[in-house]
């Protein structure tokens, strides 16, 4: 009788808890997957990864001064986001406690993002979290959630909930790099990439999510380590191709998803588009410096990573990137507030606060 009594106690503190979730923030949860522009902290925990940045002069701006994982100056996509809705920012999975079967330790959000994490499984291989992995990881949280609310009332948690996606820059980062011969067009490497997505979102789909914010890749060719191999440091226009080329399919898959599930919306960002408005009319959004890193070694701070025997300015607010591939807080925060109350062509079909609405 005792083992039954303890077991309904934790089914009405869960309720408590999503009520309470509901009153409080604009969503109940934020699940959150993709890469370094998202990673709160999971790669920390990969003891082979050195895809890190829990080490200065990462986290500078962050409360306390402190390296927490993230790729930034200081709070990241995944944190402003969380912030706009009214929520705290996820957890990253691998930090929680023996990937608890406590369903309140998940009711909140759980944040899956991994560095170097892209949409094909050979992506830094071994070195992060495969997105494949954390839908993975995320389905084992469906799961827990399920067998402790039920069918019914999980289901209508998450479908409240926002599930956002970071996913594509490395891949189109790896391939305006290549130099080899036998490389693809923009279109076709683009177009190979798609299938395997189309397959992880309807994955994603199927494990509970209704609302999905997707963030688009960034203007790649213009981060300052693609600079830094031209000779005249401008951006790298393959990259950039790749960049828009791959935006549109996303939103292509999107609106064909949307056709096929009835329930399902979204909102997708169109990072490149946002990003160029900064970088080509800078004194507009408050920045002075687009083309060099903040944090780093060499021409444009871009030869060596954001390391502690890296130099770093002081102006980070007035740069558009942090390091040689990662943009700085303020930055973030810019893009989630045009992402979070923008328009067309930045945001559609419609915007974050519409879509949590």
């Amino acid at each position: 009788m005792a083992s039954i009594c303890t077991y309904n106690s934790a089914i009405i503190i869960t309720i408590i808890l999503l009520l309470l979730k509901d009153a409080l923030g604009m969503v109940p949860a934020v699940y959150v997957f993709g890469d370094s522009l998202a990673d709160v902290g999971n790669n920390n925990h990969l003891q082979l990864s050195l895809l890190k940045a829990n080490y200065p002069h990462n986290g500078v701006d962050y409360p306390g001064r402190k390296a927490t994982g993230r790729f930034s100056n200081g709070k990241n996509f995944a944190d402003f986001l969380a912030q706009n809705l009214g929520v705290e920012t996820s957890p990253p999975y691998l930090s929680l406690p023996s990937k608890s079967n406590n369903t309140s330790v998940y009711l909140t959000g759980v944040n899956f993002a991994s560095g170097g994490a892209g949409i094909l499984n050979t992506t830094n291989s071994g070195a992060c979290i495969r997105f494949d992995q954390q839908i993975d990881y995320y389905s084992a949280v469906y799961g827990v959630i399920v067998q402790q609310l039920g069918t019914t009332q999980a289901q209508d948690h998450l479908s409240k909930s926002v599930f956002a996606i970071v996913i594509g820059s490395n891949e189109l980062l790896n391939y305006a790099k290549s130099n080899s011969a036998s490389k693809a067009s923009p279109q076709q490497f683009v177009d190979s990439l798609i299938p395997t997505l189309q397959g992880q979102l309807k994955r994603i789909y199927n494990l509970g999510a209704r609302k999905f914010v997707l963030i688009g890749t960034g203007p790649i060719g213009c981060c300052p380590a693609l600079r830094e191999q031209n000779k005249t440091k401008e951006c790298n226009a393959e990259g950039n191709s790749a960049s828009v080329l791959y935006n549109k399919a996303v939103s292509s898959l999107l609106n064909e998803m949307r056709r096929q599930y009835s329930d399902m919306s979204y909102s997708f960002v169109d990072t490149s588009i946002v990003l160029n408005q900064y970088i080509q009319q800078p004194s507009a959004y408050g920045f002075t410096e687009v083309k060099s890193a903040c944090c780093g070694l060499g021409d444009l701070n871009a030869k060596v990573a954001c390391l502690p025997v890296s130099t770093y300015c002081s102006n980070r607010s007035s740069h558009i990137f942090w390091d040689f591939y990662h943009p700085t807080e303020a930055t973030a925060r810019m893009v989630v507030a045009t992402a979070f109350d923008g328009s067309a062509p930045s945001v559609y079909p419609v915007n974050i606060r519409q879509l949590a609405s």
